[in-house]
């Protein structure tokens, strides 16, 4: 079932679920973005969460949606 969220669970037992909607809401993405981030949900939802947890998703997402050419 699509929850519309990344479900991670950790070594230690806990899980965490990112509600991918509300992050692409926060980051107020534009539709060339949200295709990015949803390209990565359903193909490395590992890197996904890498991403929001761990990273810049904002500056991610400025570089990746302008290497394939598509307007930010």
């Amino acid at each position: 079932m699509d929850t519309g969220c990344v479900e991670l669970l950790l070594l230690n037992g806990r899980k965490i679920s990112i509600d991918c909607t509300g992050v692409e809401d926060a980051l107020d993405a534009t539709m060339a973005q949200r295709s990015e981030l949803d390209y990565l949900i359903y193909n490395d939802p590992l890197g996904y969460a890498n991403l929001i947890l761990d990273s810049e998703p904002e500056e991610y997402l400025k570089n990746a949606a302008g290497s394939h050419g598509l307007e930010i």
